[in-house]
């Protein structure tokens, strides 16, 4: 009897082993449940400032109520932790553990970031929505970022934008030649070939240099941003469409590391935070800019006018070259390019017969603003 114990012996040794691995494989997985995170944002953005700034704010509160407080992130507006300009860098050496702005400011680092902020005469906002999820942009501006230890998610859009605020009024290409003027990305590119002196400022800076004669014309967002800078005080002429930025996408960008020593369930939820903002800062800026735009002209008397049609067509003939070059710079800049082109290609074939027949059927008269 002795000896049919022992195999009995290592049966029950082997299964209380195996239960104990079950337990122990339980506590661990509630440890990184109960695990708590304090995680910093910095933005580019004014504290609070409407739409863009206001879009950290719902994703830290969206982060806290979903995860029941086990992640937690305090934002800060530019200048509070680190200056607008350098939120990538903050992000990347640890400093912040995510930030939010648009990736043409980092054109230094990676000049093929400005591909997904904003290409002149390109995609709008629901294109690049589209080309970054199902046509393979997301993977190539991960791609990117790849040296620089952070990954990147699109974090809200601002539509189509302004042409500007000018303090004289543009009725050609030559009235451009000498102005100082805030623009940033390809489309200042852009204007600096049609002889204007671009000037690069983060948002809080504008309307005290515009204000001050230290620059003569600039670019923000669009009316409900532009109120809220109160910019109208500052220049006369406000002019449309926003040929420079269909669209500004917004990133979030966040440190490998720490995001990696997220538990899974909190890396989700990060995830989809994000993604409602993606979606809750563009619906913001479209139901609050036409209400401010009625406001800047029937109450501030601003002069709202259309860019002649001679400076589009110089500004699209530039913006060709100056893309092109851009593309040329790096073999993954190249690669960018290709899919961004070949996607946009391929959506305005669509929006031609969709988008862009039911706007024309909607109102047949065309450009009624002037």
């Amino acid at each position: 009897m002795k000896a049919k114990t022992l195999p009995v012996a290592i049966a029950m040794t082997t299964a209380l082993s195996a239960s104990l691995l079950v337990v122990s494989s339980f506590d661990n997985q509630a440890q990184a449940q109960e695990e708590e995170f304090r995680w910093k944002m910095v933005t580019s953005w004014p504290k609070n400032f409407p739409g863009v700034g206001q879009g950290p704010e719902r994703l830290s509160q969206l982060v806290d109520e979903m995860s029941n407080g086990r992640l937690t992130i305090e934002v800060f507006g530019a200048g509070q932790l680190v200056p607008g300009f350098e939120v990538f860098d903050a992000v990347s050496d640890g400093t912040a553990e995510l930030g939010h702005s648009a990736s043409y400011y980092w054109k230094g680092k990676a000049p093929a970031a400005q591909f997904f902020a904003a290409v002149p005469f390109g995609m709008n906002a629901q294109e690049m929505n589209a080309w970054l999820s199902y046509g393979g942009g997301m993977e190539l501006w991960n791609e990117l970022y790849d040296d620089f230890g952070v990954d990147v998610m699109v974090a809200g859009a601002s539509g189509v934008q302004m042409g500007g605020w000018y303090n004289k009024e543009i009725n050609s290409v030559d009235d451009l030649n000498g102005l100082k003027m805030r623009m940033p990305g390809l489309g200042g590119e852009v204007m600096s070939r049609m002889g204007v002196a671009i000037v690069n400022m983060p948002g809080g800076e504008i309307f005290t240099s515009l204000q001050s004669g230290a620059i003569d014309a600039t670019e923000w967002i669009g009316p409900y941003n532009d109120l809220a800078f109160g910019l109208h005080q500052a220049a006369d002429y406000y002019y449309y469409p926003g040929w420079h930025e269909p669209t500004v996408m917004f990133e979030a960008i966040v440190n490998e590391e720490a995001y990696a020593e997220l538990p899974a369930d909190l890396q989700a939820i990060l995830r989809s935070a994000i993604s409602d903002i993606n979606q809750s800062v563009l619906d913001e800026y479209t139901a609050r800019n036409n209400d401010a735009l009625e406001t800047l002209v029937n109450e501030h008397d601003v002069e709202l006018r259309r860019i002649p049609d001679d400076v589009l067509a110089q500004a699209r003939e530039h913006s060709a070259d100056v893309v092109a070059e851009l593309a040329e710079s790096s073999e993954l800049a190249t690669r960018i390019y290709d899919s961004y082109q070949a996607f946009q290609e391929k959506v305005e074939d669509y929006h031609a017969i969709s988008e862009q027949a039911y706007y024309n059927a909607r109102n047949p008269e065309g450009d009624t603003a002037q």
